[in-house]
């Protein structure tokens, strides 16, 4: 192996492996987790310097390179997964109009060039057969996607095109139409979408594509319509369409009825594309939706054709991105706010400036250290940016600022919600206030957090309605929610005998809440929702879970003595001791229903297995699928590696997960064996 590499410098080959390493856990990060770490342009050129490495050293060529195909968004779906019709691959980009006008220059002379609003959200392929839509396919990794018609068709632009009507005898609707086209989360919506996760002391989206991708992907198409999706379609393909051009197809589409933008415009010339460019560069800010660059594309369909693609991009389109947004703004004062879980955060205060069509007075500054990096005060001239990170943050500061960090910046060191002295444990960043009993944010964040829909799920009691009952006495912690009386609520302004009937369903509905989601609700430090149900499969009741041991609890995947200690000093809280009493006297459940607890050994079944699922089943969905797994002691996987153990296989299994495991010799299992082996066991 090392002769292989005698030729190329160590230093180089660790670099493309590297690179390599990074930008493929940057696109599962994105695609897949929706929870971006690298910035559009950080990708990009840490793309760009492994295009380069691997052509200046062809003998590190791969076919697994991130260089040779787009990202995929497959990881452990519970969609059905489909292969396209025709691959769907991603644009080149560019941040340079030098290189526009360069790729412009080899075309052929003459051509046309069709310029768009490159949208920034999910990319979507719409089926249409015989005139009825009968798929909605994510983008996947090109080669197949997910199937998430059901959630599409909460769009309403779309919902109202199941059948498409035929206009006329020359635009007749051909046997197979596809359109392509971006999934969007307007700036209204995702701008209150975060604010619910905020008080929910959930992790904030951090821009609209990636609200629009995880929401795509929820498994309840009412919280999907709930959340506000839109589209645009900017491509549209089909056997026997008349047009010879793009934007004669757009005007097709149009038609018929679908959203196509009106951002669109043929162009002769380099200086109109970039009259395009520079007019949307500034007018993008009064868009309701995220937009991060310019599509080009040549407008004639045959000398599409004729130009072809690369491994992962035609090459008859470009996109140009936009710069990162940023304004100079002035930081008037630095504040603190204290979080569900005590951690205080010091935060930016701004003098107003408007950045990507929203007005920006707040940005966090997360930490201590944070702040004295920037080497930030109060009165300096602040760089704030969003750009691909839309949540806004501090880049820098202008250096005419007379103040020194030193001199200015001193972190609180007691709460300043209940006086309490702050402490900072060891190898954290954050400062956190240790008073969970009686500081007023911790206690509401608790109780927000003890109702949120993925706990015990109480229907009206939001955070506006906690806050009131809180400040009314009525409520000092989870316990005293199942205490509240009919005229408690009724009587407060703003509520009737109705409201308060609904409120006290929903908390009567809460008591048949399974044990697993009552433990994610009690807000144990760093025990998530995931978290608690591994817990709750091995101790079935709050009463063996008391008396659990450091070495029983960190002996459950993903539990480490970090979050282990944090269980254990849960129960040596005696306020906590007297809250489980009075949940337990109301009727919370606080031991796992019979049909859900499972034993020692059955846990063990699956011990140590990796195991893939693909394809559709009869006998259970792939969510109830997934649950066996981890029930049984396996480890769920979105994709084929040679540490997948089997794969639970079903009808229409993905033909690249079937291909992988051939060649891996990895065996494929059917859910009636698979069954039989859990049963047996």
């Amino acid at each position: 192996m090392m002769d292989l590499f005698s030729d190329i410098e160590q230093q180089e080959r660790d670099e493309i492996l590297q690179l390599r390493r990074e930008l493929e856990e940057a696109n599962r990060l994105y695609y897949v987790e929706n929870a971006p770490t690298l910035s559009d342009r950080d990708f990009d050129e840490k793309m760009h310097r492994l295009q380069e490495l691997e052509k200046a050293y062809p003998e590190m060529a791969s076919k697994t390179s991130p260089t040779q195909h787009v990202g995929s968004d497959l990881g452990g779906s519970k969609f059905e997964t489909v292969a396209h019709r025709y691959p769907m691959l991603s644009l080149g980009n560019t941040y340079n109009k030098a290189e526009i006008e360069d790729w412009l220059s080899h075309l052929p002379s003459g051509v046309e060039i069709v310029c768009e609003l490159k949208y920034d959200g999910l990319s979507i392929s719409l089926w249409y057969e015989h005139g009825h839509l009968t798929r909605a396919l994510t983008r996947g990794d090109g080669v197949q996607g997910d199937d998430v018609l059901r959630n599409i068709l909460t769009i309403s632009s779309i919902a109202s095109l199941q059948t498409i009507a035929p206009i006329g005898m020359m635009r007749q609707v051909p046997d197979f139409l596809e359109l392509r086209g971006e999934v969007l989360l307007p700036w209204a919506n995702f701008e209150r979408l975060n604010r619910e996760r905020e008080a929910a002391e959930e992790p904030l989206f951090a821009n609209p594509r990636n609200a629009a991708s995880g929401t795509l992907k929820l498994l309840d198409p009412e919280e999907v319509r709930r959340r506000g999706l839109i589209t645009y379609l900017y491509y549209l393909l089909g056997d026997n369409l008349p047009e010879t051009t793009h934007y004669e197809r757009l005007q097709l589409a149009r038609d018929w009825g679908f959203p196509i933008s009106d951002a669109v415009r043929v162009c002769r010339s380099v200086d109109e594309v970039m009259d395009f460019i520079n007019f949307w560069d500034t007018e993008r800010r009064n868009l309701p939706v995220a937009t991060d660059g310019i599509v080009l594309k040549v407008n004639n369909l045959q000398q599409q054709k004729s130009l072809g693609y690369t491994a992962k991009s035609p090459r008859w389109a470009i996109a140009y991105k936009f710069p990162a947004e940023k304004q100079l703004t002035t930081l008037r004062k630095i504040t603190f706010q204290v979080g569900r879980t005590g951690v205080v955060t010091p935060v930016a205060n701004l003098d107003p400036v408007q950045l990507s069509g929203t007005m920006v007075q707040r940005a966090t500054l997360h930490n201590e250290d944070f702040v004295r990096q920037l080497n930030i005060c109060e009165g300096d001239h602040v760089w704030v940016e969003k750009g691909g990170e839309i949540i806004p943050k501090i880049i820098g500061k202008v250096d005419d600022a007379q103040c020194t960090i030193h001199d200015d910046f001193h972190f609180i060191e007691t709460c300043p919600e209940c006086g309490t002295k702050l402490v900072r444990v060891e190898g954290e960043a954050a400062w956190r206030c240790p008073n969970s009993a009686t500081c007023p944010p911790q206690l509401k964040g608790k109780l927000e957090h003890f109702v949120s829909r993925k706990a015990m799920n109480i229907d009206g009691l939001g955070a506006e309605t906690i806050d009131l009952l809180f400040e009314q006495g009525l409520l000092h912690d989870i316990a005293d929610i199942y205490a509240l009386q009919k005229d408690d609520i009724a009587t407060q302004e703003g509520f009737g005998d109705k409201s308060a009937e609904k409120i006290l369903a929903g908390i009567e509905a809460s008591k048949q809440v399974p044990w697993a989601r009552v433990l994610f609700a009690l807000g144990i430090r760093m025990v998530g929702e995931t978290t608690a149900k591994k817990i709750a499969r091995r101790f079935t009741s709050i009463d063996s879970l008391q008396w659990a041991t450091l070495e029983e609890l960190t002996a459950i995947e993903d539990v480490g003595e970090q979050i282990a200690q944090n269980v254990m000093a849960y129960f040596l809280d005696e306020h906590n001791l007297d809250i489980l009493l009075r949940l337990r006297a109301a009727g919370v459940q606080l031991i796992a229903a019979p049909e859900d607890a499972i034993n020692a050994e059955q846990q063990s079944v699956l011990a140590g297995k990796t195991i893939v699922i693909s394809g559709t089943f009869a006998k259970h969905s792939r969510d109830e699928y997934k649950d066996m797994i981890e029930q049984y002691g396996g480890r769920n996987a979105g994709s084929v590696s040679s540490k997948t153990s089997f794969i639970l296989a079903g009808e229409n299994m993905g033909p690249e997960k079937r291909k992988k495991a051939e060649s891996l010799g990895i065996p494929l299992m059917n859910e009636d064996d698979f069954l039989t082996m859990l049963t047996e066991n």
